[in-house]
């Protein structure tokens, strides 16, 4: 295609996002904490060390007070140039002149962890509006990684591989707006057969469609039941052929288990294309080898698995990563993504694509400080517009290449040779199984892909060789090639590896939500969530990887380098934070001041500071429709969790460093929702994602993003 014709199918537009005023409320709110730095040293100059107790108090408010200073300047610049990205993906037929067949392939990973934090359930209704996306079927396949080695999680996925054979006909016949059944279900209001009326044939179209209607809610009301009756003991007592692997298996060491669920080319070879389930995408279930004499890197092990399994299987070039509860609230949410891989003149514009997680379900007024719409949409976007938003963990479109350390330029134009590794660099690289060495030279050098494995089934014992849990000894695996091991958020960790060697990223937010998750709904979970990811967090800072470092040494830009540590200090701030609220009572005791009283002139900065501030907070929430209540509970909760959560992190990794304890990964638990309703979603907007909208729905993770972001 021409460089005219693409210019006219331009699939992506970056737009700037004014900011004016909030730029000089940022310019304000420093002067005043610049000002109130200034009459503090200078009253401390003054005072010559005259009442050694009020000196004390107010050294510590002074370093308190320079550390504030810091966070609003590492915030500042994080916000400053914020940007938003518009995807047109009704362009993408004249891009690729109408050849659907031309669209990379995608597989597409969902993890869990826990069949009691994460029910069966849940997972199910995942994978199903996964497979169901606006996207050819044949270029997609789905794995599931299942860290608990749960006979009812494969035998939920197996149910709901023959469920698919209805319900992703059934969504795309009938245009379904959101493809996950229980927000499908859970609809009852909105286009549907009621509303229509009309002639005899709208009557007739409204009657077929509330039979097929009826009969899918029963069909999944039944998959339902049957997941939900489903006992773990049961299945494997009967040790029958499809859960036999199960027998004896133990959470923490048991044998690699990969099973083809259903596969999209074999089925093509169906004579009854319909009930062969024709254009349902391939799924396949993993539990990986388990040891307790190995290390197995929690979620990013499990993530590194996968990539290794989809490898030998489909090898498609880019992969969707997503929670275990975090549905395709957009069908076409994969050609949105698509917009932005390839919509770039370069490739290293686009090295992921990151969708922030929004929730369904939200508490109103969010009274536990979990959803964070403030923070994704103030700092997110603006972070978006320096070298690209964070990797959140889920709902993220990556390019494999990227995963496996190329970096930008590589294999394509005259550098394709020169970059071409030998067949030692790649086993040393990606370990010894050749099949995998050589789909990973077909990525690495942009070559034509190995003949697709017609029979997916005759790969697993290779898949189950690259599955070991000794398979990555002595290989880059977690180091220079996939996700990176050493951190709790090894999200964060894989994408500041990412932007080291020298990718950005793009922001992906359609309408409606690509994705939407679910947010704990408990003032425990929360707290248990925000511990984890300070954690990880605070062993980055304490690493090789610290952003400085990679800024000096590698392709991190400085700017990105400092709003990565907007999020990196979160545990960091909190001795600072618990300090700064206990001079208030100490002083009250000791009948010290750290404030200028109410009568001296030096009394107008902090009171002016104060209220600046606030008026600025508030001012963000108003901003972005949301209410003073959830203003408040914000507030009230970031002093919980900082004192708490941010706290405790911050005690477990000093320990850790000094070598008196380990950390430990904290699964969240998530909720499983009712499903109730009426046929009236048909042609709809997810009422579901309205619902979260509505209720503050927003991205929840140490980058902003996901309530659920690690399983």
């Amino acid at each position: 295609m021409t460089s005219a014709n693409k210019a006219k199918l331009q699939l992506q537009e970056r737009v700037p996002l004014p900011r004016t005023a909030w730029k000089l409320a940022d310019l304000a709110v420093l002067s005043l904490l610049l000002a109130l730095l200034a009459r503090r040293a200078s009253s401390l100059v003054s005072s010559g060390g005259t009442a050694a107790a009020c000196t004390w108090c107010w050294v510590a408010a002074l370093i308190c007070e320079a550390w504030f200073t810091v966070v609003w300047l590492l915030n500042m610049n994080a916000k400053w140039n914020p940007v938003r990205f518009v995807t047109h993906p009704e362009r993408l037929a004249g891009y690729w002149a109408g050849d659907d067949e031309l669209l990379p392939a995608v597989d597409m990973f969902v993890t869990t962890a826990d069949p009691k934090l994460e029910p069966a359930v849940v997972t199910v209704n995942t994978v199903l509006s996964l497979l169901a996306l606006d996207y050819p079927a044949g270029k997609l396949s789905c794995y599931v990684s299942d860290d608990g080695c749960s006979a009812v999680t494969c035998y939920a996925l197996r149910e709901a591989a023959e469920f698919a054979k209805l319900w992703v006909p059934f969504t795309r016949k009938h245009g379904a707006k959101v493809r996950a059944p229980f927000a499908y279900f859970s609809s009852s209001s909105g286009g549907g057969a009621a509303e229509r009326g009309g002639g005899g044939g709208a009557a007739d179209a409204d009657a077929e469609f509330l039979r097929a209607w009826t009969s899918m809610k029963n069909e999944y009301e039944e998959l339902v039941r049957r997941i939900e009756s489903a006992e773990e003991k049961s299945l494997v007592r009967r040790g029958d052929g499809a859960f036999a692997e199960f027998v004896g298996a133990d959470r923490g060491n048991h044998p690699t288990i990969i099973k083809v669920l259903w596969d999209n080319d074999s089925s093509k070879s169906e004579s009854d294309e319909q009930a062969a389930g024709d254009g349902v995408p391939s799924l396949i279930y993993v539990s990986r080898e388990k040891s307790r004499t190995q290390p197995h890197h929690f979620k990013a092990g499990a993530m590194n698995v996968l990539t290794r399994v989809s490898a030998v299987l489909t090898n498609a070039p880019i992969m969707l990563n997503v929670d275990c509860d975090m549905f395709a609230n957009n069908p076409q949410a994969a050609l949105h993504a698509m917009c932005l891989l390839l919509g770039f003149d370069d490739e290293v514009h686009s090295g992921f694509v990151q969708a922030p997680q929004r929730f369904y379900g939200g508490l109103a007024d969010d009274p536990f400080g979990n959803q964070m719409q403030v923070i994704f949409e103030k700092v997110g976007h603006g972070i978006a517009g320096l070298q690209g938003i964070f990797y959140c963990g889920t709902g993220c479109f990556h390019r494999r290449k990227v995963m496996y350390g190329v970096p930008p330029g590589s294999g394509t134009g005259a550098t394709k040779a020169a970059d071409s590794p030998s067949y030692k660099e790649l086993q040393k690289k990606f370990g010894s199984s050749k099949e995998l060495i050589e789909s990973a030279r077909s990525i690495i050098t942009s070559k034509e892909a190995p003949a697709a494995v017609a029979d997916l089934t005759s790969r697993v014992e290779v898949a189950k060789q690259v599955s070991a849990c000794s398979y990555e000894t002595g290989t880059s695996w977690g180091q220079e090639v996939g996700w990176v091991y050493g951190s709790m958020t090894e999200d964060v960790l894989t994408g500041q590896r990412i932007h080291a060697a020298g990718w950005r990223s793009a922001l992906l937010s359609p309408d409606p939500p690509a994705f939407l998750g679910g947010a704990p709904t408990g003032g425990p979970a929360s707290l248990t969530q925000y511990k984890r990811w300070a954690t990880g967090l605070l062993e980055i800072v304490l690493s090789r990887h610290n952003p400085f470092l990679l800024s000096a040494s590698k392709r991190l830009r400085f700017r990105q380098c400092l709003a990565y540590l907007v999020i990196d200090v979160w545990p960091v701030r909190a001795p600072f934070e618990l300090c700064y609220a206990l001079l208030g009572p100490y002083c009250l005791i000791a009948n010290r001041s750290f404030l200028p009283k109410a009568s001296e002139p030096g009394f107008v900065v902090p009171l002016a500071l104060f209220l600046a501030y606030n008026a600025y907070n508030l001012g963000e929430y108003v901003d972005c429709r949301l209410s003073a209540r959830a203003w408040w509970n914000n507030q009230r909760m970031q002093r919980i969790t900082s004192s708490s959560a941010w706290l405790l992190a911050f005690l477990t990794v000093v320990l850790k460093t000094v070598g008196l304890s380990e950390t430990v990964f904290e699964v969240t638990r998530k909720e499983q929702q009712q499903q109730q309703g009426s046929p009236s979603e048909r042609g709809g907007r997810s009422p579901v994602a309205a619902a979260a909208r509505a209720s503050g729905s927003s991205c929840a993770a140490p980058g902003f993003c996901s309530a659920s972001g690690r399983s």
